[in-house]
């Protein structure tokens, strides 16, 4: 059996106290993860915490499934498809992503009146709203159409179709409370990722036996692709993930570098790239609208182009291994171009795919350097540590 611990003793300013959420009876643990010292509420009472906020999606999706139920006894449907127009699939991408919506948005509204999430605003919330929508039902849709290939013609009674649904709806109701309890700058860094590139690559898929890269990949949005909607709207609905971010790392580096013209400069710059994207989006390259088409993908490159030469100047405390990245991503993308329109290598589909993976990637490593500054502006306190080996020591 093992021994039991005695206590380790740890003074906290009120002002972190208060950030954590926590008094001097809340049991607490410490640990060492990558080199570092964390301090959290232990496990037991960080589920306890949560563990009412997760009791809504299962109470939900049960009764969700007697309605289900009781709607296929009604219709006397004996037996459930699992995909097809009447079936689990159906029900679960309809019913199960309007009650996760759902519960995203009520959860959100709690915890933001609460100000679990000071840094996340009301002006960002329909976007966010939208966003974890649409992630979760192209989820959905990808995970039954798998399960519809792995079991063609698969069909169940109305009792284990009901039980399948309420598992389903169950975890993509609990999978969005869990995404508005813990939402945060880099959440929405990671959401801007996954939209573009999940977008981007069912657009592929579902042009795949039009061979798009035959031509380029702005063929994915024009009246020739299968549809091109989803690759508009996934570059539009990036724009306005990447503009809310913009204005949660921003609004947040204010108090850091109060009245930085610098910054306020680099938040321009980043915005209109943002809105550049949304253009490529909203005037496909179509005839009527190639022009504007062609005008905003040229501009998309110039700004991306601005930012990397002058992030010397327009990122504080900018540290010379960032700058010999951005320095050689932009070496990259000027190889790629001239290559591409001098000896025509790579072709035009791999020069945009590659410049696009470059320029995208170096904006994510941007964000990624800004949310790092608003973590360094944040108070710090200086930590006195003396070693024990009986567990007493104080930590202050």
């Amino acid at each position: 059996m093992a021994e039991e611990q005695t206590p380790l003793h740890l003074k906290l300013p009120k002002a972190v106290c208060a950030e954590l959420g926590v008094d001097a009876h809340t049991p607490m643990q410490l640990r060492v993860k990558n080199n570092q010292l964390v301090i959290q509420p232990r496990f037991k009472e960080r589920v306890a915490g949560r563990r009412w906020f997760l009791l809504w999606p299962v109470i939900l999706s049960a009764l969700l499934a007697i309605g289900v139920y009781g709607y296929w006894w009604w219709q006397g449907l004996a037996t459930v498809p699992l995909s097809g127009g009447t079936s689990v699939a159906s029900f679960v991408i309809g019913i199960g992503s309007l009650a996760g919506w759902c519960m995203f948005a009520g959860f959100f509204v709690y915890m933001r009146r609460a100000e679990s999430h000071p840094l996340i605003y009301w002006r960002n919330f329909p976007v966010i709203l939208i966003a974890f929508a649409v992630i979760l039902g192209l989820a959905l849709i990808g995970g039954f159409w798998v399960l519809g290939q792995l079991f063609p013609g698969a069909a169940f009674d109305r009792f284990t179709a009901a039980l399948i649904f309420w598992v389903f709806t169950m975890i993509a109701t609990a999978f969005m409370v869990e995404a508005a309890l813990t939402i945060t700058a880099a959440t929405l860094s990671n959401l801007l990722t996954v939209v573009i590139v999940t977008g981007v690559v069912i657009a592929m898929a579902a042009n795949n036996h039009r061979r798009w890269w035959q031509h380029n990949l702005s063929f994915l949005g024009t009246d020739m692709a299968s549809n091109a909607w989803q690759f508009n709207l996934t570059l539009i609905m990036s724009a306005l993930l990447m503009i809310a971010l913009i204005d949660t790392l921003f609004v947040a580096l204010a108090p850091v570098f109060p009245r930085d013209r610098r910054l306020w400069l680099m938040r321009g710059m980043l915005t209109l790239v943002a809105v550049d994207l949304a253009g490529v989006g909203l005037f496909p390259n179509n005839a009527a609208s190639h022009l504007l088409h062609d005008q905003a993908a040229g501009m998309l490159v110039f700004l991306v182009a601005a930012l990397i030469i002058g992030c010397r100047w327009l990122l504080p405390g900018v540290s010379k291994a960032f700058l010999t990245l951005s320095y050689g991503v932009a070496v990259l993308l000027l190889l790629l171009n001239f290559g591409f329109r001098w000896f025509g290598y790579p072709s035009l589909t791999s020069f945009e795919i590659q410049a696009f993976a470059l320029a995208f990637g170096w904006l994510l490593l941007l964000f990624s350097r800004l949310q790092a500054l608003v973590d360094q502006g944040k108070q710090a306190w200086t930590v006195v540590i003396q070693a024990s080996d009986d567990k007493k020591t104080d930590v202050s």
